[in-house]
């Protein structure tokens, strides 16, 4: 086993380039940086960190978008044995504080102005202290660029303190939102991480010259998948700015990138918006080929004919979307939540493979994650245990897992630790599931998110949410119904997609509210709901809906950072018109 700073080692020894990593600078071009830069930078600001009287075991809180000088920074805290506390920038000024306070973060690195505002606010109202260095110049405080100069002419040898780091040794202090009660850090070792790195590189191939990171690194996710790009000598761009995705996707033109599914279901929407609008043969050919992607089946089962005509598609229609995301995309490692089959199934006939992996920052993250080797994809289900984790099913249906990725617990939390293993040591996911007979794992809800109605039925919200999802008029939805009759649902609708309907059908509404609340619309959506339903147990079809005028967002508190809904704010916020919802239910 080793370090995660050992990648870094590796690199230099065996990988250097000219370009190692890139980002944008403030006038929105690309700053790269070779790997004689880079190391350099990183052993510089080491040493800089100890002239601060930092001590191993100390730490270092990293609040940032993506960007070169945020793995900088990560680097350099831990080859002299420091541990980072990533702070998600959309973080409230009080969970910021808990943060800060429950870690003992010492040293804090921001990077804009507006961050920087939100930490100082975060300072005077909850009496947090630590210093604070800028990525981004900003008035009266001292630089990255400036506390790396400050220790140029220091020739400190670090080969001790990298040899005084072991694999056992704290990494990073993770802090998981939750959809409830107060974040936990969850406690990652180098070894944890450096484990799941491991296990995982084999889905990077040699072919492999560049990626996009664009996903937050403050999750375990991206963070986890860009030591792998290290570990592989692939060139790293960062996007900061999520707006600017689709139009750095094609500049950058990545081998590889990670996403969530929520931005597969965008491009997949925008595409298919486009070929709605075409005329004739060519709008024949475009939907002739949708069709087809979507019957498409793991490689190893297509048929001879079906490969002919899908040749067909790719050169004709499919080949387009290639290009959109840059035409040299070899695979796409989709997390975070589940994949829609159908998007998986269509993204790989366009020859755009999507690997669905599944994980908690509890286990460093990949538990399990599909492949493009032979017999190593199944749709509908998150791929295979890695090789190095024990993973079986509780009697409940629970995924357990065991293995050298999984935390030894919360930091200051003896209660939450104790409660996240059972007896024989194993890891408790909170996520209900099955292996198949082939050995792909199966996701089929979160336990703590399925409910049971007034009748007795369990429902699993996600899968239900799932195939609903599929609509293109639909940009969010929750479903709802615990203790009741039956299940409801609350639906954010696509707005863009909304208005481009009502617009064809003769519908003006000037606002958002005044469209959900037109009877063609409703009639509309009911309809979506029938057509998205046939394959539903009759207790877990949908009965009634309400269409609400505002999408869900981390800002305004309904979506955790990584996009899950934080139900009980959602129901909360809702209360009123979901009881009139169930009170009209006699009237029907």
């Amino acid at each position: 086993m080793g370090r995660i700073f050992d990648f870094i080692t590796l690199y230099k020894e065996k990988y250097a380039k000219d370009i190692m990593v890139a980002g944008r600078d403030s006038n929105g071009d690309w700053k790269t940086y070779s790997t004689k830069e880079y190391t350099e930078a990183i052993d510089t600001l080491s040493r800089a960190l100890l002239k601060l009287d930092l001590k191993k075991g100390d730490r270092v809180g990293i609040m940032s978008g993506n960007r070169p000088e945020w793995n900088l920074v990560d680097f350099a805290c831990n080859q002299i044995g420091l541990a980072t506390v990533p702070l998600y920038p959309t973080l409230s000024a009080q969970d910021l504080s808990f943060i800060v306070n429950d870690s003992d973060v010492k040293v804090l690195f921001v990077s804009s102005k507006e961050l920087t505002d939100r930490i100082e606010q975060a300072i005077r109202e909850h009496g947090i202290q630590p210093r604070v260095y800028t990525f981004d110049r900003i008035e009266h405080h001292i630089t990255l660029a400036d506390l790396i100069a400050s220790a140029t002419e220091d020739k400190t040898d670090l080969s001790s303190h990298r040899d005084n780091v072991n694999e056992e040794d704290l990494l990073t202090l993770i802090y998981t939102s939750g959809t409830t009660g107060r974040p936990k850090g969850v406690y990652l070792s180098h070894k944890n991480v450096y484990s799941n790195v491991t296990a995982c590189n084999y889905l990077i191939r040699e072919d492999f010259k560049t990626a996009l990171s664009f996903l937050p690194l403050c999750h375990i996710f991206e963070r986890m998948v860009v030591y792998m790009y290290y570990s592989k000598g692939i060139k790293i761009y960062f996007s900061e700015n999520l707006d600017n995705v689709v139009a750095d996707i094609n500049d950058v033109k990545p081998d590889v990138f990670t996403t969530v599914p929520r931005v597969l279901e965008k491009v997949y929407d925008k595409i298919i918006e486009k070929g709605k609008a075409l005329t004739g043969i060519k709008k024949k050919l475009f939907f002739w080929a949708v069709d087809l992607g979507l019957k498409f089946q793991e490689p190893e089962k297509n048929g001879v004919f079906y490969n002919f005509k899908l040749g067909i598609a790719r050169k004709l229609i499919f080949s387009k979307w290639q290009e959109a995301l840059g035409g040299n995309i070899k695979i796409i490692v989709s997390g975070g939540a589940a994949l829609q089959e159908r998007l998986a199934r269509i993204f790989w006939a366009a020859d755009l493979k999507v690997l669905e992996g599944y994980g908690l920052t509890e286990t460093s993250p990949v538990i399990a994650v599909n492949s493009y080797l032979p017999n190593g994809l199944k749709f509908g289900t998150v791929g295979k245990p890695l090789k190095n984790l024990d993973v079986k099913i509780a009697s409940d249906g629970e995924i357990l897992v065991k293995g050298p990725s999984i935390t030894t617990g919360y930091y200051k939390n003896e209660e939450a630790t104790r409660d996240a293993f059972d007896g024989d040591g194993f890891f408790k996911t909170g996520d209900i599931g099955e292996i198949t007979s082939d050995g792909f794992l199966k996701i089929t809800d979160r336990k703590k998110e399925m409910f049971k109605t007034a009748g007795g039925k369990y429902i699993a919200p996600q899968s239900i949410e799932n195939k609903l999802m599929e609509s293109t008029l639909i940009g969010q939805v929750m479903v709802i119904g615990e203790n009741r009759k039956f299940p409801s649902a609350l639906i954010v609708p696509a707005f863009d997609v909304l208005s481009k309907w009502a617009t064809q059908k003769g519908i003006s509404a000037s606002t958002n509210e005044e469209i959900i609340k037109n009877s063609e619309v409703i009639q509309k959506y009911q309809e979506e709901i029938n057509r998205l339903s046939a394959n539903f147990g009759h207790w877990e079809v949908i009965k009634k809906f309400i269409l609400l005028p505002k999408e869900w967002t981390i800002s305004e508190g309904q979506l955790t950072p990584k996009l899950s809904l934080k139900r009980k704010i959602i129901l909360k916020e809702n209360e009123v018109a979901i009881d009139r919802l169930y009170m009209d239910q006699h009237q029907e």
